[in-house]
């Protein structure tokens, strides 16, 4: 299966109650379509300096910041398959490569064991990365539950939805169970929605009538 590896797109951010993503679930229907995976659990790995350099640059809204992570999209095994995730934000818009490895060979790359097999742009960047911020180490777990929709017309617009969305610093791996400490309050959702344009009428319609709005909110920011 081929997996998109470069994106850049704006990804703005809403808090939403159960009721008003109802709402807007109701007004995405002619519009947006469920993705074949459904609800998935995502697993993150964020890495960080000893002294959490890039989390609390991160949090003091720089022009442009940058994150490293791997994600897997089920509990994983030491084959199974993992992104490597390179994010930088650079005047609200967001660039993100990724590489898809086997989970042991990434985190032995990531954590300085060995270089990656792949040489490749995208490895480029992630090692010159690593090579500028020296000893990265996991430093938190970050898992959620997701519902992504994608634009019936076949535009890049994409929706997700995430809730459950729980931390921890320990047992950090992928291959653990997912379990930790809620970011959000009781009965409040985060939707994304990602596009590389302006938002669809539709939407900016039932935005204004719910009264939602856009907020800064990071994951692995809030967790800090």
């Amino acid at each position: 299966m081929a997996f998109q590896t470069v994106f850049k797109r704006y990804e703005l951010k809403y808090l939403l109650t159960e009721e008003q993503k109802e709402k807007v679930l109701q007004a995405m229907e002619p519009y947006m379509s469920l993705d074949k995976y459904g609800r998935t659990t995502i697993r993150n790995l964020y890495f960080d300096t000893d002294t959490y350099r890039l989390v609390r640059r991160s949090i003091d809204k720089p022009t442009y910041k940058e994150k490293l992570r791997i994600r897997s999209y089920e509990r994983v095994e030491p084959n199974s398959t993992v992104f490597v995730e390179l994010k930088k934000k650079y005047q609200q818009v967001v660039y993100k490569r990724r590489i898809s490895l086997p989970e042991a060979e990434a985190m032995d790359w990531v954590t300085g064991g060995h270089s990656c097999h792949m040489d490749t742009q995208i490895s480029e960047e992630v090692d010159y990365f690593l090579d500028y911020y020296r000893g990265l180490h996991p430093a938190v777990f970050l898992s959620y539950e997701r519902e992504a929709f994608f634009a019936k017309d076949g535009s890049d617009f994409r929706i997700t939805f995430d809730d459950n969305i729980l931390f921890r610093q320990e047992e950090l791996s992928l291959e653990s169970d997912v379990y930790g400490t809620p970011l959000l309050p009781p009965g409040k959702v985060l939707m994304e929605i990602k596009c590389t344009g302006g938002i669809p009428l539709w939407l900016v319609h039932v935005l204004s009538e719910e009264h939602i709005y856009k907020t800064s909110f990071s994951k692995y920011g809030a967790a800090y």
